[in-house]
């Protein structure tokens, strides 16, 4: 049984002072149930879509062609990763070539643009049933409120994973923070997991 959510539920995010430290991040009481309205949840997901259509994350996110995409520092334009990449059905590129041949891991800064980025954790593509890139906001809604493709999580779960993630300083962390002159995804990693929150105790609700 997974442990029930416990974050103070915020409307909107707030900025904090200081940056994030994964290893201090931790889990308020529950939040009155009924405390957060549908239309709060809708515009918590408002933030939350920003974030799962932003390259830094639905890169990653692709489907069964297995192929990441690259969006490159001072671009917009997004295109398949160079070097003919394909992660194959393993999704970490078993298959062909080893994404942490070239994506180490470390939790040390990654200032350098022409770096493979860093992370706490190994790198791999997300199951394809979490496929986000191409997709709309809605369908990803649909998706992520879904046991059967989010791995198997309810909502404590897919805060709970969040939580572990930034505790081991992973990719989805990682991404609020990639350095290199990276574009970061929006809004920040505590705004973004206290909108789940929202989300979450809002009774999940996805556009019309």
């Amino acid at each position: 049984m997974k442990r029930a959510i416990s974050m103070l539920i915020l409307a909107a995010p707030v900025a904090l002072a200081a940056p994030l430290l994964a290893e201090d991040i931790a889990a308020p009481p529950m939040p009155v149930p009924g405390s957060v309205s549908a239309a709060q949840a809708l515009e918590a997901w408002t933030r939350i879509e920003a974030v799962v259509t932003h390259p830094r994350c639905a890169n990653c996110h692709v489907g069964s062609d297995n192929v990441p995409m690259w969006t490159l520092v001072g671009e917009t334009r997004t295109r398949p990763h160079g070097m003919n990449i394909n992660a194959g059905e393993s999704r970490i590129g078993a298959e062909t070539l080893m994404c942490s041949t070239c994506h180490v891991t470390s939790a040390m800064p990654n200032d350098m643009p022409q770096a493979p980025p860093h992370a706490g954790v190994d790198w791999q593509l997300a199951p394809v049933e979490m496929q986000w890139f191409g997709m709309s906001g809605r369908d990803i809604c649909a998706q992520l409120k879904d046991p059967a493709r989010n791995g198997g999580r309810d909502g404590a779960g897919l805060v709970e994973h969040l939580v572990h993630d930034a505790n081991l300083k992973g990719t989805i962390h990682w991404g609020f923070v990639p350095g290199g002159g990276r574009e970061p995804a929006p809004g920040g990693f505590e705004n973004y997991l206290r909108d789940i929150q929202t989300w979450v105790a809002g009774g999940q609700p996805c556009p019309g």
